[in-house]
């Protein structure tokens, strides 16, 4: 069995903010088959602590960053893991990146360096007798590990850099170099710097053995300056470097067919009942047009304030719209003041995942309008659960939905609706396509059975990292 190392600063089923935690928590059941073992290394926070117990301490550092840490090896919830326990960076309310008033904590980048610090200690070093080949950092939450690493000099693990979502980049202010243990010799275009502050991610896409996101179209539109963030013009160089392996879902967790969160789901009759309930559960009355869903964070990249433009082309038409999210605390006022003025919209702000599976499983479509999405699970949901995806054309959105397409429809292959621009003409034009659509029972039909066809777990995916690790791995 061969060794990995996974750096993550979230995972399922212990603590979520997005699908890095979806992806984290599905890799390890994923790689098992190939002959990977991997442990998976997280925060200590409270929330984790409790839910995995004290386990066995197998590392110390007494000083990290400010205060001792204890390196934790537990197994909980199917998962071997590191938890690095350090009270002073991870023991205090709110979530994992921000307080209970929403902002960032100051002291991220200290953190999340620490995490980083043990990762590349784990590298460097080995737990006992368990040694990683390839140390695989998520996001910029671990960007730091791979330029620690190699500062190590020989033995050291291959190292590979995964971005899930380009817009967060980690910053520090320059000053804040000597306190997070980085060489100032690579503080500089072509190393961690980034337009004079510290880049966590950058760090990791120079330092890295190789680079990877999660579709193959956010990879090349990575290449970009419309998608690449200010990090477009290093990919390019490193475009060798880099590759897009698509997302999976866990589809034992996402089976309409055994789902404990919903009951009967095994046949359109089925799908026709838990519809009935989820309007029930929303207030929604009867009505001509699809039930559509939103599952999702409340952003802008997410394209939602485009949809709060765009209702009117869904409603007027009997369409209807129950919502599931929470963020940006606008975009959660205007979606309780469409709910308010118009009696087919439904708003719950906050998150409850039994609730987002009876969602999908009573939706008609779900609708997925970012301006970005790297790869985009939602969509898969949709896919698996019959709720037809109206999706963006952009990232792993166009890998993995088949638009409804005049040929596509005559060929039977289509599985959803796409749009371009981001916008909310083009989204209303998408919304009145699907109401079309949808008024078509046939076709319809065909686009959920042909969706729940799909290959939309790992099992694509899976041989893809393995082989990657297998080009990487140091032992």
């Amino acid at each position: 069995m061969r060794k990995a190392l996974s750096v993550t600063s979230e995972c399922v089923p212990l603590i979520k903010t997005g699908g890095l935690a979806d992806v984290a928590g599905a890799l390890p059941g994923a790689l098992a088959p190939s002959g990977w073992h991997l442990r998976t290394l997280l925060p200590g926070y409270p929330s984790i602590l409790k839910a995995v117990g004290k386990g066995k301490v197998v590392m110390e550092d007494a000083d990290l960053f400010g205060g001792p840490g204890k390196l934790r090896s537990v197994t909980a919830a199917g998962l071997k893991l590191f938890v690095l326990e350090a009270p002073h960076l991870y023991d205090r309310e709110g979530g994992p990146y921000l307080d209970a008033a929403g902002k960032d904590w100051p002291d991220n980048p200290r953190r999340f360096a620490a995490l980083s610090w043990m990762a590349a200690r784990i590298g460097a070093e080995g737990v006992g007798t368990w040694k990683p080949e390839v140390v695989h950092c998520h996001d910029w939450q671990a960007g730091f590990a791979p330029l620690y690493l190699s500062e190590m000099g020989e033995g050291r693990p291959g190292t590979i850099m995964s971005v899930h979502n380009m817009a967060f980049h980690g910053l520090a202010p320059a000053a804040e170099r000597a306190a997070l243990r980085l060489p100032a010799r690579r503080f500089g275009q072509d190393g961690y710097e980034f337009w004079g502050k510290i880049s966590a991610l950058k760090a990791g896409l120079v330092a890295a053995d190789r680079l990877t996101t999660v579709s193959p179209s956010y990879a090349r539109e990575l290449l970009t300056p419309e998608f690449g963030m200010g990090m477009d013009g290093l990919l390019r160089q490193r475009a060798q470097d880099l590759s897009g392996i698509l997302n999976g879902i866990d589809t034992g967790a996402w089976d309409p067919a055994t789902d404990p969160a919903i009951a009967n789901f095994k046949s359109p009759a089925g799908k026709k009942r838990a519809k009935a309930a989820l309007r029930e559960e929303f207030g929604l009355p009867e009505a001509d047009g699809p039930l559509c869903i939103v599952v999702s964070r409340l952003s802008e990249q997410k394209g939602l304030d485009v949809l709060i433009e765009a209702l009117p082309a869904l409603v007027d038409q009997g369409g209807q719209l129950a919502l599931l999210g929470s963020g940006d605390r606008a975009l959660e006022a205007a979606f309780r003041k469409a709910a308010e003025a118009h009696p087919y919209v439904s708003v719950r702000i906050g998150y409850d995942e039994d609730l987002s599976h009876r969602m999908f499983a009573g939706a008609d479509a779900v609708l997925v309008p970012s301006r970005f999405e790297p790869c985009g699970l939602t969509q898969l949901y949709g896919l698996r659960y019959g709720a037809v995806p109206v999706v963006a054309h952009t990232g792993g959105l166009i890998d993995t939905v088949i638009p409804a397409s005049p040929m596509a429809l005559r060929s039977g292959i289509a599985t959803g609706i796409q749009f371009h621009p981001v916008t909310s003409h083009a989204l209303a034009g998408a919304l009145m396509d699907a109401v079309s659509l949808y008024k078509s029972p046939g076709i319809w039909a065909m686009l959920q059975k042909n969706g729940m066809k799909q290959a939309v777990g790992w099992e694509a995916s899976a041989p893809d990292y393995a082989a990657l690790y297998d080009e990487v791995a140091r032992p």
